[in-house]
């Protein structure tokens, strides 16, 4: 390559990082539109022209990079928690007092506004971004790199070739969702419900050119993790993040005392609806970094940050009819149609009524005009009927005493509210079992949502889950808008979840009030499918976390000829129906150091992961928690350690290296 095209290089990628910041981060963009394109194109061109000089923190990633086959799962440098939350005046109050009793009278908070959108971290390694990952469950995320290079707010290099991991939230800002869904309308698809989801869906697209599309932006809100960053509060360290190049959120106020961060919540009750992106709250936080290692955190929540959620937008609209839906239990729920209202940033035209005791509750009928609100600020819920507004014509509503679906006569079961179809071959309850059994927490199966499976049932490819496992990639190629090579990972993501653990399966297999945590415990337990169906009610029983209903439900289901023959056609299409995480086990009969001993991980650990360290503590009857606490035996701390290592020799907590861990765990 000739000095000339380096140079020209160097040249349009510093102006392209230049006029970007100052556009997307400072708001006070120097060149025309027109400018920045003809730049970005000729960059392009320039490195076709010259692949050996390209480079990750160009901005020509920024337009979308090659189309993944499935996300990577990565494991963040310190767990994204979730907050503890408060819903009004008093709970601010009781966070206020819980933190003065902690450290003192001298507090001073910082307050932000909660966007509503998804929360990711963002890693650099001397000051090249070099990774990007989803929140996932705190502790393990999905690497949506190729995808966040595409939002124009988040640098590729930072101003100081510095290390860390920050944490920010991704958006869809209101002007680009209603362009969106316009788009989706257009195409007959089905609208994205709120920025939240439609920005969560932009970021799992496999395709980064269509996440480029979506026009996502981002307010990076903290450091998870960084050396000798020098900021003693948490103010400090968003000025930091300014100064490296990060978009931050200005409307946030330091605040000395309570009083103040309730004038300031109050504020924003009124302002919301004027900003360009959806907040649902603000997070209130100690603002000095000593007095949030010395508040520490409960196993799911720092005790120095609270969430307080706004208030449930409340509108009126008429009820113009009732309809009825069949759940994969068979039970009938009502769902109010609505004349279309916008309610918390979405147009809402259906809501749920719950039950018939709910109707019958709050004297419902046909042509009401409704109080309607977002539980939540997600889900749409029928708060009361405005009785002054009735003009005579309103109707009463009446449940049927059939299936809307199958036609069966519909039972009300003791001690329950709702109506049941009890039909198993009912064909709404078979698709919606259908639809449960490939969802995330269930199969996984990516690619395989409600309408694709909805598709399937309709045309009569699939009766029951085992028929999943026979589809063929000659069937899905003739289904509407599915092409190729989005049948051909479909395929591939149904033989990947045959690999999964016997959790996966039992709770997807959908048996009466057996939830994700139940089902990992019965698999624990029993470790095959074979011994958990030859069970009895007293051998479920006997289990701590299992009571008598979900005994008897587990016994009744494993009876059942069908479900027999389903479990073998399962075997035969290759489906594991073996559990293969780490087993249960008696602390009383385990014979090491660690058993019965409560162990917190910190820092970096350079042999093993830390969800191997994890695996390996608890088979050996270990407890890992979060955070440091008097009830702490002993801390490992790898490279880098921070707060919850001074934390450990406050607490006088027994301290070892990794190497010691690993020497004890081998034995």
């Amino acid at each position: 390559m000739s000095d000339q095209a380096k140079a020209r290089i160097d040249e349009l990628r510093a102006l392209l990082h230049k006029w970007n910041h100052e556009y997307h981060v400072l708001d006070k963009p120097s060149v025309s539109d027109f400018e920045y394109d003809q730049a970005m194109q000729e960059l392009i061109q320039l490195e076709k022209q010259n692949p050996d000089y390209l480079a990750e923190d160009s901005p020509s990633h920024r337009v979308g990079g090659v189309a993944l086959d499935v996300f990577e799962k990565v494991e963040h440098d310190t767990p994204m928690l979730s907050l503890g939350n408060a819903f009004n005046e008093e709970d601010l109050r009781d966070f206020d007092r819980r933190v003065r009793q902690g450290v003192g009278e001298q507090v001073a908070y910082i307050c932000e506004l909660k966007i509503d959108g998804l929360a990711v971290s963002l890693k650099y390694e001397d000051g090249l971004f070099v990774r990007g990952a989803t929140r996932g469950d705190g502790t393990i995320g999905e690497d949506i790199t190729q995808n966040l290079k595409t939002i124009r707010s988040i640098p590729l290099r930072l101003t100081k070739p510095v290390s860390l991991e920050v944490r920010g939230e991704a958006y869809m800002p209101k002007r680009s969702f209603e362009a969106l869904n316009e788009v989706r309308y257009q195409a007959e698809e089905e609208p994205f419900a709120n920025p939240r989801n439609a920005a969560a869906g932009s970021l799992r697209q496999l395709d980064p050119k269509l996440a480029a599309k979506r026009n996502l932006d981002i307010f990076v809100y903290g450091i998870g993790n960084g050396l000798n960053t020098g900021v003693i509060s948490h103010s400090e360290g968003l000025n930091l993040l300014d100064e490296l190049g990060f978009k931050t959120n200005n409307e946030r106020k330091r605040c000395n005392g309570i009083d103040e961060v309730i004038e300031f919540v109050n504020g924003w009750h009124e302002k919301r609806p004027t900003l360009g992106y959806e907040i649902d709250g603000i997070v209130i936080k100690v603002d000095s970094l000593e007095q949030q290692d010395e508040l520490g955190f409960t196993a799911k929540s720092p005790r120095w940050a609270i969430a307080y959620k706004f208030p449930a937008e409340e509108v009126v609209t008429r009820l113009i009819d009732i309809d009825l839906n069949v759940g994969r239990t068979g039970v009938i729920t009502p769902t109010a149609i609505l004349e279309p209202v916008r309610v918390a940033g979405t147009v809402v035209k259906r809501a749920s009524l719950h039950n018939e005791d709910l109707i019958r509750e709050k004297d419902i009928k046909l042509g009401d005009y409704v109080v309607v609100k977002k539980a939540g600020d997600i889900i749409p819920e029928v708060v009361n009927v405005l009785l002054e507004r009735r003009t005579g014509d309103e109707k009463e509503f009446a449940m049927p005493s059939h299936c809307p679906e199958c036609d069966s006569e519909l039972v009300r079961i003791e001690g329950e509210v709702a109506l049941r179809c009890i039909n198993p071959m009912c064909p709404a309850q078979i698709r919606e079992g259908l639809i449960h059994f490939v969802s995330r927490d269930a199969m996984n199966i990516e690619g395989l949502g409600e309408r694709v499976i909805s598709q399937l049932f309709k045309e009569k490819l699939i009766h029951d889950v085992a028929d999943i496992y026979r589809l063929t990639k000659e069937q899905l190629v003739e289904l509407e808008r599915m092409g190729e090579k989005s049948a051909t990972n479909l395929i591939q993501a149904i033989q990947a979840s045959k690999t999964n653990s016997l959790e996966k399966l039992l709770f997807g297999l959908g048996i009466r009030h057996v939830g994700a945590k139940a089902a990992k415990t019965l698999a624990q337990q029993f470790e095959t499918i074979d011994s958990l169906k030859q069970a009895s009610v007293e051998e479920l029983t006997a289990i701590n976390e299992i009571g008598d209903k979900m005994a008897d439900s587990v016994y009744t289901y494993f009876r059942s000829e069908e479900v027999q023959k389903l479990i073998n056609e399962l075997k035969e299409l290759g489906v594991n129906t073996t559990y293969q995480g780490p087993k249960k086990v008696n602390v009383e009969e385990i014979d090491s150091y660690f058993a019965g001993k409560t162990i917190v991980l910190t820092g970096k650990l350079e042999i093993l992961t830390r969800n191997e360290a994890k695996e390996k503590i608890e088979l050996l009857g270990g407890k890992v928690s979060g955070s440091v606490s008097k009830n702490t035996d002993l801390l490992i701390a790898g490279e880098a350690a921070g707060s919850k290592l001074d934390q450990a020799k406050k607490h006088g907590v027994e301290i070892w290296d990794e190497e010691k861990l690993v020497l004890e765990l081998n034995g």
